[in-house]
């Protein structure tokens, strides 16, 4: 798929949620400070969450440990109390205190911006990282979910296996200028309208440009 038609897929569904949210976006703007570092830790325990779950804890959590000096002097059973609504949350104690550890004594208590750092870190991954990467930095990059990775390959403009293949297909195929708008528009199609089971054909902005509706039709 040529970068004029996956702009086209971006600009139909920029449009369709133009002025409205997202039903499953959390309720209330966070009361924490908002920094690399949060993001990282948050986007680590979001991970197979839903957002109510993870704003609670991440709240709860650095409403006492905002910082990496604050959280790798705390006690693991605390932290884990703290976050004990996510899903494998004494794993995700364990690594966020290593996670804080290795910021403070190798990175002087900084997030790098470097994937190639930040995947190095417990539990962190390559969409950890890009999310933290786009999220944090406004670096452009493209954090690639169940939903982006479904939905690209779905319309046809990828071809893959694997979310990083996905995601390096997409580096070619969507110019990078607009990698960031990649995963808000694709996560809030894929949980609305291109569901997994059965997409929702009949109010689909995008069957025109879509291969999997095309070869469903034939």
């Amino acid at each position: 798929m040529s970068q004029k038609v996956s702009c086209e897929v971006l600009d139909r569904l920029t449009k369709l949620f133009e002025g409205t949210e997202s039903p499953t976006a959390l309720a209330k703007t966070p009361t924490w400070n908002a920094t690399p570092f949060t993001v990282l830790i948050s986007t680590v325990l979001s991970q197979r969450n839903r957002d109510e779950i993870t704003y609670a804890a991440s709240e709860r959590l650095f409403k006492k440990y905002p910082t990496p000096e604050t959280l790798v002097d705390a006690d693991l059973d605390d932290v884990n109390d703290i976050i004990s609504n996510v899903n494998f949350h004494f794993n995700k104690a364990k690594a966020i205190k290593e996670i804080s550890r290795i910021l403070c004594e190798d990175y002087n208590s900084e997030v790098p911006k470097d994937i190639n750092e930040l995947v190095k870190l417990p539990m962190v991954g390559r969409k950890t990282a890009n999310c933290l990467l786009g999220y944090a930095y406004r670096i452009d990059s493209i954090c690639v979910d169940t939903h982006v990775h479904r939905i690209s390959n779905r319309i046809g403009i990828v071809d893959s296996k694997t979310p990083e293949e996905t995601e390096m297909q997409l580096q070619t195929a969507v110019p990078r200028d607009r990698w960031l708008e990649i995963n808000d528009l694709f996560v809030r199609f894929g949980q609305e309208i291109c569901t997994p089971q059965r997409p929702k054909h009949q109010i689909c902005p995008l069957k025109d440009l879509c291969r999997e509706f095309r070869n469903e039709s034939e």
